[in-house]
């Protein structure tokens, strides 16, 4: 045999001994794969949304739980500073502003009475109280003449004074104490949703009410709908009487 023919064989053999090459996986489980890593993603992705959707909620309903227990404890201690200076000074004299001008009873919409302080700014309201507008049309007071006592209160969150706004109806009281007077109003219009910059409501004759002539009106105002600033809710009144303030306090029947 030729060295050429040795050559041949070696070379033979050679090609022999090597392993053959790993299969390819089918392309049908390849996709397959693929469907079911992005699956998997997805699901993942889902739970991450959902467990960050639930803490969201509980954050703000612990932030409203919470910021209503803070403006409560805020706006009692200042009615009970209020109602302790009445105890002191049962003279006449000019409102003092400086914890509170008095307190606003709505039976239809809370059985709790409502501090009424200076201002409607948030760092007001956000005490817990409900506050006269200085600011932009400036609201009457409840002893004058003429004019609109105008008052606006957080719906929800920080104390929520008037949360239940809506529950009030024409013909319903809105009474008013001072350290002398009780003032007696009672509910003739409301106005469920007006724009956030309408500030015609608030003026002295507030003729969106349907009045056209001076007299002695209150309006109470509030965001709407529930959990949003996007409308204002508007309810307005006028007075029917005053009663003075007997040494007992005693409310005026509308209260009792």
């Amino acid at each position: 045999m030729s060295e050429r023919d040795h050559g041949g064989a070696g070379q033979r053999g050679a090609s022999a001994t090597e392993p053959p090459p790993d299969p390819q996986p089918p392309a049908r489980n390849r996709t397959g794969t693929r469907r079911r890593r992005i699956s998997a993603a997805i699901g993942v992705f889902g739970e991450l949304l959902i467990t960050a959707g639930l803490v969201l909620a509980l954050f703000v309903a612990y932030s409203l739980w919470w910021t209503n227990v803070l403006a409560d404890r805020d706006s009692k201690r200042a009615g009970d500073r209020v109602r302790q200076s009445w105890l002191e000074d049962r003279s006449p004299g000019s409102l003092d502003t400086k914890d509170g001008i008095g307190f606003l009873h709505v039976p239809s919409m809370s059985k709790s009475d409502v501090l009424v302080m200076k201002g409607t700014d948030a760092e007001e309201l956000n005490k817990g109280a409900a506050g006269y507008y200085t600011k932009p049309v400036k609201s009457a007071m409840p002893q004058d003449q003429s004019g609109n006592f105008s008052l606006a209160a957080h719906r929800d969150g920080h104390g929520a004074k008037f949360h239940k706004i809506d529950k009030i109806g024409k013909g319903d009281a809105i009474v008013f104490e001072t350290k002398n007077t009780w003032f007696v109003y009672k509910v003739f219009s409301i106005l469920p949703r007006t724009s956030k910059y309408n500030v015609d409501v608030l003026d002295p004759v507030p003729k969106e009410s349907g009045k056209k002539e001076e007299g002695r009106y209150i309006t109470l105002t509030t965001c709407t709908p529930v959990f949003t600033s996007t409308y204002r809710y508007v309810v307005w009144g006028e007075l029917e009487r005053t009663e003075d303030v007997d040494p007992e306090r005693t409310p005026p029947k509308e209260l009792r």
